[in-house]
């Protein structure tokens, strides 16, 4: 069975509390997922459009991990998937990569559950909000995945023992959830 690869892409690692504690999860696993941190490796942002195509094409499953941002993902990953999932390659009659592999996404929001709801403050759900990673999926014939979410981390509030545990069991249970992909 090939390996996950997981791209991770977070401009501030080293502030992050919820995707510094998915990583280092992850990192137990090295048999079963290739992490692969954007920023770190692209800090420049210029992108090795043929390398990230040998590296998707040598895995199984993809997974796009990040903060939502804007609700949105971060500008790095959205460059990446801009240059990466090309004519012909990604999509089109003759683009074979990505049909039926399975993607999901594993992000963090800064505000609860109730926050991404209908009658929250956002007005929409996660799902709404991030429906266009389900569509660009759709788009290239891939097995688009439900959402792995951890919902209610904002880095501009001070983290207590109970969010902190929070976050270490959402690191267990993304493991879980990609054991099930």
């Amino acid at each position: 069975m090939k390996k996950t690869l997981i791209i991770v892409a977070h401009p501030n690692m080293e502030a992050s509390t919820v995707h510094k504690c998915w990583v280092t999860e992850l990192e137990k696993y090295p048999n079963h997922y290739t992490i692969h941190r954007l920023y770190q490796v692209y800090p420049e942002g210029k992108i090795d459009v043929q390398k990230e195509q040998n590296l998707v094409e040598a895995h199984g499953n993809l997974v796009l991990q990040f903060p939502v941002y804007w609700f949105n993902c971060p500008p790095l990953l959205k460059q990446w998937l801009d240059e990466v999932f090309t004519y012909g390659w990604g999509y089109g009659s003759q683009a074979q990569v990505l049909v039926n592999r399975k993607i999901a996404l594993a992000v963090s929001t800064g505000i609860d559950k109730e926050g991404y709801s209908h009658n929250g403050k956002q007005k929409y759900t996660i799902e709404e909000t991030l429906r266009p990673f389900e569509m660009t999926m759709h788009y290239v014939k891939a097995d688009y995945q439900p959402l792995f979410v951890f919902y209610g981390i904002d880095s501009n509030e001070g983290y207590n023992p109970e969010t902190l545990q929070r976050v270490a069991q959402s690191a267990k249970d993304y493991i879980v959830f990609l054991e099930k992909m």
